[in-house]
């Protein structure tokens, strides 16, 4: 009977009814938004990488070693040499590797260069496995294997050539179109880095770099992070017989670098496995103390949780300015209402002229609030969907963030559940001077 009565008074009010359900539905999206953005980074930040007891590289910060190695978010400041990266592989405590090459990209899109552990070891989302969606692993060292994202963004298909560039930028100015990789492989979906990535044997890199050396061609970035490269060009300027380059420049394929290259190799990180993971601090300060280079080696789960506290004062300050919204938004709400009793007095007069108690009208100001209030969640959480359906492919494609679309957690019910109560509350406010106005106030004449 009285939100009957609520939605009929409001119906002669519907410009500033739905004004005021607008600015709820807003907050509430907002609120929600940030909270769904908050959740679901952190889920896909940990399901990346599971398994993994070690993370190591060149000396620097734990967060930035963790950001490009396993997140592809920025480069490398240094490489590590092969016969440190054979020194920790090789110890009794370890299970296995898996030597990471980054610095590389094709069209935007991260170019990994691994070995074959990648496929067989790599573990995310509680230990679940990369799985080949077409095509197999790569065999030879101009093979390549895509990540979901970037054959579907980019029509890719097993068979396909591809060309590697320098650098990590979207545009780049050093293709080295004389060398292209073909496509063999295309991993299943995992809603991690993986998806936008493009994996090539360390081989393929070692071979693409040495051919840009021999062919003249330097690139800075590559000589900071490699080193002051070796031309591999001999006095009439062709590439000598023991260089990588040296094959595929004279119509042979190069299929993998011998023994004796691979002192030469550099890498980016590796990851590692412990046979026992009661073995992983141990195992840690014998890498940060390694005399052959300076290494840094990370805790993937702890270096996590600092990434947390870093980004934890931006993610309240988030929470803050979205609830301060919905503070706003009620408190629109409020100012609707009581500025409506002023216009309502008859009303309020003629209903208790027909036998309305003061309670009846106290009850009709306070539905009036909370089915507003509940009607500007409902539309904000709409709207969070459909914002979710029509953004979820830019976000994860410019941020690299995948949310899913599912059923509202229970945090989000609490909070749904605060901003209801909380309308409701705030109707109280002229819920309470409508019940103090008497049948005169609304029938005698003010002037």
């Amino acid at each position: 009977m009285i939100y009957s009565l609520a939605v009929k008074s409001l119906r002669n009010r519907k410009f500033s009814a739905a004004l005021t359900v607008l600015s709820i539905s807003l907050s509430v999206m907002l609120l929600l938004g940030v909270e769904r953005i908050r959740s679901e980074s952190r889920e896909s930040f940990a399901a990346t990488i599971s398994g993994t007891d070690l993370v190591v590289g060149a000396r620097s910060s734990p967060v930035h070693l963790l950001l490009y190695s396993i997140f592809r978010i920025g480069n490398p400041t240094n490489n590590l040499r092969w016969d440190s990266y054979r020194a920790i592989a090789d110890r009794p405590e370890v299970a296995w590797t898996i030597p990471l090459s980054l610095g590389d990209s094709h069209r935007g899109y991260r170019v990994v260069g691994t070995s074959d552990n990648y496929f067989e070891y790599f573990r995310f989302q509680r230990n679940r496995v990369l799985e080949i969606a077409q095509g197999r692993v790569f065999e030879d060292e101009y093979d390549a294997v895509l990540g979901s994202d970037v054959a579907r963004k980019l029509g890719y298909r097993a068979g396909d050539e591809i060309v590697i560039a320098h650098g990590a930028g979207e545009v780049s100015f050093m293709l080295h179109e004389e060398l292209p990789f073909r496509v063999v492989g295309i991993l299943a979906p995992t809603a991690t880095p993986v998806d936008r990535s493009v994996h090539v044997p360390l081989e393929g890199l070692d071979a693409l770099h040495a051919d840009a050396d021999s062919a003249g061609t330097h690139d800075p970035l590559l000589e900071a992070l490699r080193g002051a490269p070796k031309t591999g060009k001999d006095d009439h300027g062709e590439a000598r017989e023991d260089e990588p380059g040296y094959e595929r420049q004279h119509g042979h394929e190069h299929h993998v670098v011998s023994e004796g290259d691979e002192a030469e190799h550099t890498i980016s990180a590796f990851l590692v496995g412990l046979k026992s993971r009661a073995a992983a601090l141990g195992m840690q300060r014998f890498v940060n103390e390694y005399a052959g280079e300076p290494m840094t080696a990370i805790l993937p789960g702890a270096t996590l949780q600092e990434v947390w506290e870093i980004v934890g004062a931006a993610e309240k300050t988030l929470f803050a300015v979205s609830a301060l919204v919905v503070v706003v938004g009620l408190a629109g709400m409020l100012v609707a209402l009581l500025t409506s009793l002023s216009e309502r007095r008859r009303e309020m007069a003629i209903l208790r002229s027909v036998g309305a108690r003061p309670m009846h009208v106290f009850s009709l100001i306070l539905g009036e609030a909370a089915f507003l209030t509940g009607l500007g969640v409902a539309i904000g959480v709409i709207g969070l969907y459909i914002g979710l359906l029509l953004g979820q492919g830019w976000i994860e494609a410019r941020l690299g963030l995948f949310l899913s679309i599912g059923w509202p957690s229970v945090y989000e019910l609490q909070l749904m559940g605060v901003v209801a109560v909380a309308g409701a509350l705030i109707g109280l406010i002229p819920a309470w001077r409508s019940y103090r106005y008497s049948i005169a106030d609304g029938i005698t004449l003010r002037i």
